[in-house]
């Protein structure tokens, strides 16, 4: 069969990384940094920022999905013959690999013998880079299942998708680790310190992927203004159910929910967000041609950025981090000051990195 790859850039798509990743940055830095006496809803900047951070994650997921199921389906070959899936498989170990790295319990790599078990606790953690490594595995077994059984990419992942979200509450209440090794019960609930487990987060992912593959089976289709639109339904429509469920649970049967990452309405009305949120940048990069070529690069480069910044602000076994001299004791403005050095630190170092790359395919070719 004949491979066919021809990519267009989708620049609302390069928009939507670079702001995920930007986002994160800043999200990261200032929850890191700002002092308690800061961190009140009734202040309204406050109250904004928490709400777009309780977004970034799923923006950034729901992305990472978009972005690797297009460039999988951009390529009209059987599974096993795609080049697509060594990649995706190779992503996968690389992104666990360093979401352990990055919590590496000891600076003397092969010596266990000293370390606490909270240190253990930090380290068997599942973290964003492992959640997003096995959100790729679970988008590869879903094209698979989908191409065996001759089924389209919506059905499947639509399927698998609102299995993660709708199962997510009755999950994360089970004490998995009365079942199962700590490693593993982390990717189950937060119950051993785990900060992305599985559920519901796996199913941003591959929502995601549902984006992804239609988009690479309508070329051209983001420059429609019905395309916009219709993510605008979608996303409305997630939200309109995430109140419903609110409502009904508090009227119904009584039950009021706490805001939580792993409640029904909460996943729904952040899903809904994230629809919303392409909509509106999608509809507003129709009218442009081109966006500066520093905006692609750092959408490209969210797993240096991730790893660097982390690294800068909560230190490794082999480094303090800024939270360990600050650890939230810093007022509004030096907080804010640092997360925009922080977040222009990344780009720079992005954009060096970049040129380096670039200059030495010259001297080889």
């Amino acid at each position: 069969m004949v491979r066919s790859e021809k990519k267009h850039r989708i620049i609302f798509i390069d928009l939507i990384r670079a702001l995920a990743v930007i986002q994160m940055v800043q999200g990261h830095t200032i929850d890191a940094l700002l002092a308690p006496e800061y961190r009140s809803l009734d202040y309204p900047a406050y109250y904004i920022w928490n709400f777009m951070r309780g977004i970034t994650a799923p923006v950034f997921m729901f992305s990472a999905g978009t972005v690797f199921t297009y460039l999988f389906r951009l390529v009209n070959e059987p599974f096993e013959n795609n080049p697509r899936v060594k990649k995706g498989l190779k992503r996968f170990l690389l992104l666990v690999a360093i979401g352990y790295l990055l919590r590496y319990p000891t600076y003397t790599i092969f010596d266990f013998s000293n370390i606490s078990q909270e240190r253990l606790d930090i380290f068997f953690s599942v973290d964003v880079l492992q959640l997003i490594g096995f959100r790729l595995l679970f988008l590869l077994i879903s094209a698979f299942i989908a191409e065996k059984i001759k089924l389209s990419d919506t059905i499947v992942f639509l399927f698998i998708s609102m299995f993660f979200f709708i199962s997510s509450p009755f999950i994360t209440k089970i004490n998995w680790i009365d079942y199962l090794p700590q490693p593993v019960a982390g990717y189950f609930y937060t119950g051993t310190g785990s900060l992305f487990p599985l559920f519901p987060w796996a199913g941003y992912v591959v929502f995601g992927g549902l984006l992804g593959s239609y988009l690479a089976r309508n070329p051209l289709i983001f420059k429609s203004n019905k395309f916009s639109f219709n993510l605008l339904i979608y996303g409305v429509a997630f939200i309109i159910i995430s109140k419903a469920i609110t409502l009904i649970s508090n009227k119904v049967f009584n039950y009021y929910y706490v805001d939580s990452s792993y409640n029904l309405d909460t996943i729904f009305f952040r899903l809904g967000f994230v629809l919303v949120l392409n909509s509106i940048v999608s509809f507003i990069s129709q009218k442009i041609e081109s966006i500066p070529k520093i905006i692609i690069t750092v959408g490209r480069n969210t797993l240096i950025i991730y790893v660097v910044h982390l690294i800068i602000l909560y230190g490794s076994a082999w480094n303090p981090g800024l939270s360990v001299i600050f650890a939230s004791k810093l007022d509004v403005a030096p907080t804010i000051f640092i997360a925009i050095s922080m977040i222009t630190l990344m780009v720079l170092m992005v954009y060096v990195f970049n040129k380096l790359k670039f200059r030495n395919k010259q001297l080889v070719t």
